[in-house]
């Protein structure tokens, strides 16, 4: 993917972490964030957003964005769900499927010390 391509899809995740004064993206490479120990939002090498969520809301998702697995790095990530190109104009409705996956998130047991 060239550079600038991905530089504007960044942006719109950049936005999206922004729009949230709870949390912030971690690492400059692969762009993510997370709480109690977990990621819960990560930008790919792909440029693809995905979002965790509980078992639940996963199948709803799958049934409404897309009906395949997310994938980063080659490797089936299980339990986020890839938010597709048409949801990122929406960044308030984005930040609400984000603030889920944080959400959720503070249910599991703490991986933090």
């Amino acid at each position: 993917m060239p550079l600038r391509m991905r530089e504007e899809k960044l942006k719109v995740y950049d936005a999206l972490v922004t729009k949230c004064s709870r949390f912030k993206h971690n690492d400059k490479t692969m762009p993510y964030t997370s709480a109690n120990g977990y990621m819960f939002s990560l930008f790919n090498e792909d440029c693809e957003i995905d979002i965790q969520f509980s078992q639940a809301v996963q199948e709803k998702y799958i049934e409404e964005f897309l009906k395949r697995t997310y994938r980063s790095y080659r490797t089936v990530m299980k339990g986020y769900i890839l938010m597709p190109e048409r949801v990122w104009g929406d960044l308030d409705a984005l930040a609400k499927y984000r603030a889920k996956g944080y959400d959720f998130v503070l249910y599991l047991e703490s991986k933090s010390l």
